[in-house]
């Protein structure tokens, strides 16, 4: 929206900060325990402090910021026991969708898994691992999406929000690629079979194996 059109108070504005700062820590833009200093932030997205303080309440609720008593906000620290937990729940709510997708996505969707998987493995054979993990998580959302499962996507949405600093660190983790590249293409041989027990049982080894890393 151009800047004169859009209001600096309100819900529309709240909404602005809200998405603004959402995305500046999930892209890592906003490192963990980084300082949320309202009146910066106002100035910054040319919006009221009320409207910060809004987004910021928000955004707490959504896991991303934790508020400090007598010492404002900041980016939220998950810890690797909290990133652990999260990911044994995210381990029954993607096998779930991944079995979901097995019976329910059509073939043009599946045929979209196997280009995933295609330019996944070419990521990792050219030594690109934040391409790789940008497809990994694409593959994740499109088999989420193709699930039809939406409370499952509402809540692995809000949990996988809060592992943004562990993604990046496990995809940058040498050698880490490589390991979990056939464990996604164990998915996607799975969903486009259509075989969703076979479909859950490879997230969940995934998601393992996934833990063994941040526990590493």
């Amino acid at each position: 929206m151009p800047k004169e059109a859009r209001p600096s108070t309100g819900e529309q504005a709240k909404q602005h900060a809200l998405a603004q700062l959402r995305q500046a820590i999930l892209h890592g833009e906003m490192a963990p325990a980084q300082r949320l200093v309202e009146q910066e932030l106002a100035e910054q997205f040319d919006v009221t402090r009320a409207s910060i303080r809004a987004a910021l309440i928000d955004l707490e609720a959504q896991g991303l910021v934790e508020r400090i008593r007598n010492r404002g906000s900041r980016v939220r620290v998950v810890t690797v026991e909290e990133a652990v937990a999260i990911t044994e729940c995210r381990m029954a709510l993607e096998g779930l969708c991944a079995a979901k997708a097995a019976v329910a996505a059509s073939d043009e969707q599946l045929a979209e898994l196997k280009e995933l998987g295609a330019a996944m493995a070419k990521a990792v054979a050219g030594g690109e691992p934040m391409t790789y993990s940008e497809l990994n998580q694409e593959l994740h959302a499109k088999v989420r999406e193709f699930s039809g499962q939406r409370t499952a996507v509402d809540l692995l949405e809000r949990l996988n929000a809060q592992l943004v600093r562990h993604r990046f660190q496990l995809a940058l983790r040498p050698g880490r690629p490589q390991h979990s590249l056939n464990e996604h293409l164990a998915m996607i041989e799975a969903i486009t079979a259509r075989d969703p027990q076979a479909a859950e049982a490879a997230v969940r080894a995934h998601l393992t194996s996934v833990i063994e890393a941040l526990r590493d």
